[in-house]
């Protein structure tokens, strides 16, 4: 991908208004707002691109110091209320990036901790959909990212549950009919599963054989398809360290979903561009 430039925001905005549905004009009329859905999506994502941020108080910074000729810009308490406005958009423009015609997929979870283990008792914002889990790094209090992707580390599908959800369990919403092998770690070597999956799918669950199992035979493509299984994890790591998708900082339930969308669809636009 070519290296962004401040003046490449516009082509992000041109993006982001093409591919939106257009909206029909407010029958009620009133005072047009300061800022548009496609204006909001576009200031997120090119922040989430170049100069990552956990908070959405430094997003509107960062916009009134490099794009305020280019912006109109509300006040923050209204710029946040635009951005809420804006979650159906993010969804839906990242449903248009995911690959979700691959034949081969690469499919694991990571948590998505709200906060600090030891504050999860005084934790309030997330309290009625964040639960605690445990994974090989020990206990989270949080969410679970389900995500497959594609042999270009290209993401497929995604999938939220609160962190003490099986993996296993969350194969349907990771694999559909166009799916014909997808690869995971020993989280997915549920029999019922894998059988339910090839009868509505006729898809190939692949997955390391159990340590205790006797017989532990591989063909040479499974194997190599095993082999290439981090390549999820390589995803997870580059959403986790270079676009900041793991905090602790919103103040409500849409506010952890706004910076999940914009940092998945940002990671997504790098992928395909």
């Amino acid at each position: 991908m070519h290296v962004l430039r401040t003046e490449h925001i516009v082509d992000m905005f041109v993006w982001v208004d093409d591919s939106l549905p257009k909206q029909l004009p407010n029958p009620a009329g009133g005072r047009p707002a300061k800022l548009t859905t496609s204006e909001t999506v576009t200031i997120l994502l090119f922040c989430s691109l170049t100069a990552p941020q956990k908070l959405l108080k430094n997003v509107w910074r960062w916009a009134q110091t490099n794009h305020s000729d280019d912006f109109n810009l509300p006040a923050y308490s209204k710029f946040v209320e635009h951005c809420h406005k804006a979650l159906p958009a993010l969804c839906w423009l990242l449903e248009q990036t995911l690959d979700n015609g691959t034949e081969l997929c690469f499919m694991d979870s990571t948590m998505l901790p709200v906060c600090k283990l030891i504050r999860a008792d005084r934790h309030r914002v997330a309290r009625a959909v964040a639960a605690f889990g445990k994974n090989w790094q020990g206990w989270h209090y949080g969410f679970k990212l389900h995500a497959a992707c594609n042999a270009s580390g290209q993401l497929s599908a995604i999938y939220f549950t609160p962190a003490n959800e099986n993996d296993g369990q969350q194969i349907p919403h990771l694999v559909n009919d166009q799916t014909v092998v997808a690869v995971g770690d020993g989280g997915y070597t549920a029999q019922v599963m894998r059988r339910k999956m090839w009868r509505e799918h006729g898809c190939f669950i692949l997955s390391p054989p159990h340590p205790t199992q006797k017989k532990q035979l591989l063909a040479n493509w499974q194997l190599t398809l095993l082999h290439a299984r981090p390549k999820i994890e390589a995803v997870f790591d580059y959403l986790k360290e270079h676009l900041l998708l793991v905090t602790s900082f919103p103040r409500s339930v849409n506010g952890y979903a706004v910076h999940y969308m914009r940092t998945l669809l940002a990671y997504q636009l790098l992928r395909v561009g």
